[in-house]
């Protein structure tokens, strides 16, 4: 069209063309993504769920993968994990009866990607019977699980993170990747106007009391002989579930412990 109005042309004429398959055998992009907006409300409405993996290193309790679960309006995330792909059924269900029975909801979408461990013939003839909605992505559309994919590479950041500030090794990746999903839980998001996901979820602000850095030196009473120490000095891991104690790694015997009698030396972590 310019070189036409510039006369270049010798008297040619030009058209528009509304279609050229030409064109778009050589031309064409992928359907840009809308940004998405936060709509859901009611409890249980909507979860996302990814699985990562497998870790190039496994645990020191053996899994490899690592199955997500958010709940949309809050933002609210929960880690599992398996030892095996083929325990994300397995898995699905037992969270499905334990978060069903806490709210007294009943999950009404899920969305996943099309990974075989979420669409096996079981898992969709459960969800079929259970009436839950399923939304999958499309093949190598990663953008339509953005949530549960971004989620993932924000847990696997703050673990990467969290290793290297303990000094711990790979095989720690599960414990570093469950604190991340504590911090998560209970840090600012923008996604739901900078309140924490725990705080949408439960309807209370978090507690910080028993927030502790993760790796730091941390003294756990034991009972010996009237002489030894009353303390083996270990280094923070975690919180136990179901229990009020923390988990603890103990270098000494090479073991996991859990303990309640704790002294945590924080200050050693910021020099």
């Amino acid at each position: 069209m310019v070189l036409s109005k510039r006369g270049l042309l010798c008297g040619q004429n030009t058209v528009s063309l509304e279609f050229c398959e030409h064109c778009v055998f050589g031309k064409q992009k992928r359907v840009s993504f809308t940004k998405a907006v936060h709509r859901t409300k009611g409890t249980l409405d909507y979860i996302h769920l990814d699985l990562w993996g497998p870790a190039s290193v496994p645990s020191k309790g053996g899994v490899r993968y690592m199955l997500t679960f958010i709940y949309d309006y809050s933002r609210k995330v929960w880690t599992f994990f398996l030892l095996r792909k083929s325990d994300v059924f397995k898995t699905f269900k037992q969270w499905k009866t334990f978060i069903e029975k806490q709210t007294g909801k009943q999950i009404k979408h899920l969305r996943t990607d099309n990974g075989l461990e979420f669409c096996s013939g079981e898992f969709n003839e459960f969800c079929k019977d259970e009436g839950i909605e399923r939304h999958r992505t499309v093949a190598y559309t990663p953008q339509q699980n953005g949530v549960a994919e971004r989620m993932n590479r924000t847990l696997i950041e703050k673990t990467r993170c969290l290793l290297s500030n303990a000094g711990f090794g790979e095989e720690f990746w599960a414990e570093a990747a469950s604190i991340a999903c504590y911090l998560v839980n209970r840090s600012p998001s923008t996604s739901i106007d900078l309140k924490t996901p725990k705080e949408v979820w439960s309807g209370h602000s978090p507690s910080y009391s028993d927030l502790r850095i993760f790796g730091c030196p941390v003294y756990a009473h034991v009972s010996q002989e009237k002489l030894k120490p009353r303390s083996k000095e270990c280094k923070f891991l975690g919180y136990a579930s179901g229990t009020k104690g923390f988990r603890l790694w103990c270098p000494e015997d090479k073991k996991i412990i859990i303990s309640r009698d704790v002294k945590f030396n924080e200050t050693a972590m910021l020099r």
